[in-house]
């Protein structure tokens, strides 16, 4: 993304365009960037437009945050946070740091947690860094760029709705998410967190630049595209050098609430030029595998999204219905997670599938996917 075209502030059309463009990137999961819009353009509404702060412009000795909620996307649907909830855990990750808080930043870009820390940020009067940890949305606390980079998760901050708080040091990124994942559930499946508090230098090191301009220029793209009558997935795809790898109808959803997250299956008969074939969709909070004839089609950390055929409109893990016309889209994910150490992470086998990671270059070209 070139300076030219960098956020400076976000306003409420802005917030429109993050919203559905980190639903893209939030591979199905993120929380719902519904709910996730609506907050945020009310903090926008009371407290007035957020800065944006890009990575270059970070003070390196300043002190970043990210803001974010942890829980089950269903949850969240119906345990709205307040702002008050929000920013409990930067005040207690102040108080622990002993010093103010110069800019927050989203955890992921992916859903509903792209737009939360807006809520912090405008509420304060800092800046919102346009960076992220994920490029995506991932499950698990310790799927981050900054564990790959062997940064501390400690202090990890988390509050509830009903005013419960609670401040952790964990020894690694992986018992912050068995900790916090209990917690999660003993709050009631959602809580708001701070945890990999940063320096400016850490944040530019290890964080991935760019992504709220992405996720805007992803929502423009699809805005755009209906106005001008033009294919919205074709035009997207082609956007993000993302790959059309199915075209089909949900014909069985299976949902289950496990550990903290939103587990399940999804099976799709194949429309159009895939009629006669089945694909298998497997998810945890995010879409992590897809399958046809047992062949992987995409495999996490590359991304998996869901596209309404019609509107080119991102579908979340939470929204799929049965009957649902989709194509499904692979996009690659940043570098960072194809090293040996992120694919040890977030890869296939971190999850259970019997599969190496393929790159979904590979994949595609393998399959003949239409580009």
């Amino acid at each position: 993304m070139n300076k030219a075209t960098r956020l400076t502030t976000l306003d409420e059309q802005a917030i429109e365009y993050i919203a559905i463009g980190a639903a893209v990137l939030g591979t199905g999961g993120g929380g719902d960037p519904h709910v996730g819009k609506l907050m945020a353009m009310e903090a926008i509404r009371k407290y007035g437009p957020v800065r944006i702060a890009q990575l270059d412009e970070l003070d390196d000795e300043g002190l970043i945050v990210p803001v974010s909620m942890i829980g089950a996307p269903t949850v969240m649907l119906e345990k709205i946070p307040s702002a008050e909830q929000l920013t409990k855990p930067l005040d207690l990750m102040e108080r622990e740091l002993g010093r103010k808080v110069d800019a927050v930043m989203p955890i992921e870009v992916g859903g509903g947690n792209s737009l939360v820390p807006v809520i912090a940020a405008a509420q304060r009067g800092i800046p919102l860094v346009d960076a992220d940890a994920m490029g995506r949305a991932f499950p698990e606390s310790q799927m981050v760029t900054f564990h790959l980079e062997g940064i501390p998760c400690s202090p990890v901050a988390m509050a509830d709705e009903r005013g419960n708080s609670a401040l952790m040091h964990t020894i690694d990124g992986v018992w912050e998410e068995r900790m916090a994942r209990a917690l999660t559930v003993e709050m009631g499946g959602s809580a708001s967190i701070c945890d990999y508090p940063v320096s400016g230098a850490q944040a530019k090191q290890s964080a991935i630049g760019g992504t709220l301009t992405l996720a805007y220029e992803i929502g423009r793209t699809l805005f755009e595209a209906k106005q001008q009558k033009l294919n919205p997935v074709r035009e997207l795809l082609t956007k993000l050098n993302g790959h059309a790898l199915f075209h089909g109808k949900a014909v069985d959803i299976r949902r289950r609430m496990d550990g903290g997250f939103t587990r399940g299956e999804a099976v799709f008969e194949g429309t159009g030029e895939n009629k006669g074939k089945t694909m298998r969709l497997f998810f945890q909070n995010e879409f992590l595998l897809a399958t046809v004839d047992d062949q992987p089609l995409a495999i996490t950390p590359d991304l998996i999204t869901l596209l309404d055929q019609d509107t080119g409109m991102p579908v979340t893990t939470e929204n799929l219905k049965y009957g649902a016309r989709v194509t499904v889209a692979g996009l690659p994910c940043d570098d960072k997670w194809r090293t040996p150490k992120g694919i040890e992470t977030a890869g296939p086998r971190y999850f259970g599938y019997d599969f190496d990671y393929v790159p979904i270059e590979t994949l595609a070209s393998k399959r003949g996917a239409a580009k």
